[in-house]
């Protein structure tokens, strides 16, 4: 996989970085190459479960009947009734804020009209309507999953960036965390390796060390 052994780039991308009071993420930036991203096949989208975990878990949203809301109540971040949802979608600026706060949602097949008629204008440009639920199902294992998985989204852009942990992590958790979303990527190209110009790993505030 990479060119140099995840591990030893991120010990020293750790090294490299001064301590800061708050919690640092770990990055990979990824340079693509000879792809045409105006064409929409060849643009990044996906969801990658990190198998040592992101760190602080990803916030999951649920909208549903109230029974499906009490079976993920506790588990799930934030739970929307399909009563609620004319009031959490009626102040636009509210909704927003909302939704920054969220890195996936889930939502019972019946509401996903409304939903998109409510809050599509928000969600998706930003790459997150909901995955449909089937009525009467409990999603717990699937938010579960959500909480350790990251979202990549090229968006058109040759460079692009990917959670890969945090600072507090272990360097041999973060480097499975990288390999997993590396190999996520290159399985998606059409042509593999040869479309990754290079790869870079960082803290939030620390220098970037070369992987690839």
């Amino acid at each position: 996989m990479p060119d140099r052994p995840s591990v030893e780039a991120i010990t020293e991308a750790l090294a490299n970085a001064p301590e800061r009071k708050f919690p640092e993420r770990v990055e990979v930036s990824v340079n693509l190459k000879d792809l045409d991203l105006t064409v929409p096949k060849n643009r990044l989208e996906d969801e990658i479960p990190l198998p040592s975990g992101r760190g602080p878990p990803a916030r999951v949203a649920v909208i549903g009947s109230p029974e499906l809301c009490q079976k993920v109540k506790g588990v799930a971040d934030v739970v929307v009734t399909g009563s609620e949802l004319d009031d959490f979608s009626k102040d636009a600026k509210a909704a927003k804020k909302a939704v920054r706060g969220i890195d996936f949602f889930l939502a019972e097949a019946p509401f996903m009209p409304a939903i998109g008629k409510r809050l599509g204008v928000v969600l998706g440009p930003r790459g997150k309507m909901p995955r449909p639920l089937a009525p009467g199902s409990d999603p717990t294992n699937l938010i579960r999953s959500l909480q350790r998985t990251v979202r990549i989204r090229s968006k058109g852009n040759r460079t692009f960036h990917a959670l890969v942990g945090t600072r507090a992590m272990k360097p041999e958790e973060i480097a499975s965390n990288v390999d997993a979303v590396l190999a996520r990527i290159v399985a998606k190209l059409e042509r593999g390796r040869t479309n990754i110009e290079s790869v870079y790993l960082k803290t939030t505030m620390g220098p970037a060390v070369r992987l690839w």
